[in-house]
């Protein structure tokens, strides 16, 4: 198994690397971090991570020439699993609205809005309760009041609550985990989740949509 983690200036890609390697080598996991379309195109599981704003780190996709097409390609086209993580995750929606209407990838229905949290910081950082609200194998093992480490400002508003599959409660619900298909996302960084996450992304690279 190949697991690509797409490199294109805009992740942490250091420890997710470290984190997905470690979980990977009980099943002989490949990891690579590239920014090669072709060894996106080719690999049997990919991750997108994202960190800053959305419109930069779109924008930054969209100036690897082929990635856009690469990962659309393999995902849509041959339905390779996929992990959004933080602003990866977010780029799945149709639309984000951090500084200016940015265009998403569209992958699952839905906008990127601003946390409203009354009397509470924003961004949100550092850990939270998960509240799983369907089962989904990437979240086997996973309940209610697991613990994940989170930082942002800005959350994943779906269209079909189906593909929302964990919140978590800050000042309000507050999106952490959606899927559809073999397609899912995490708000929360899985790398710095400690055995929380390191479960989520072993649930990912055992599962077969």
């Amino acid at each position: 198994m190949r697991v690509a983690l797409v490199d294109y200036d805009s992740g942490n890609l250091h420890s997710a690397q470290k984190a997905f390697a470690l979980m990977g080598r009980e099943l002989g996991a490949e990891v690579i971090v590239t920014s090669d379309p072709g060894a996106v195109r080719g690999a049997d599981r990919i991750v997108l991570p994202g960190d800053g704003a959305f419109p930069a780190c779109r924008a930054a996709l969209d100036a690897v020439p082929g990635m856009a097409e690469a990962l659309s390609e393999a995902v849509l086209d041959r339905a390779v699993p996929f992990m959004g993580i933080c602003v990866g995750m977010q780029m799945l929606a149709d639309l984000g609205h951090e500084y200016r209407e940015t265009p998403g990838l569209g992958w699952i229905g839905g906008e990127i809005r601003a946390i409203a949290a009354a009397g509470l910081k924003v961004p949100h950082m550092g850990w939270n309760d998960l509240r799983v609200l369907q089962p989904h194998p990437l979240l086997e093992g996973i309940g209610n009041g697991d613990h994940a480490y989170f930082v942002h400002g800005w959350q994943f508003r779906v269209t079909d609550p189906a593909h929302l599959l964990a919140t978590v409660d800050y000042g309000g619900s507050v999106t952490a985990v959606v899927g559809r298909d073999n397609i899912v996302g995490t708000q929360f960084h899985p790398e710095k989740s400690q055995a929380v996450g390191l479960r989520i992304i072993a649930n990912f690279l055992r599962w077969r949509p």
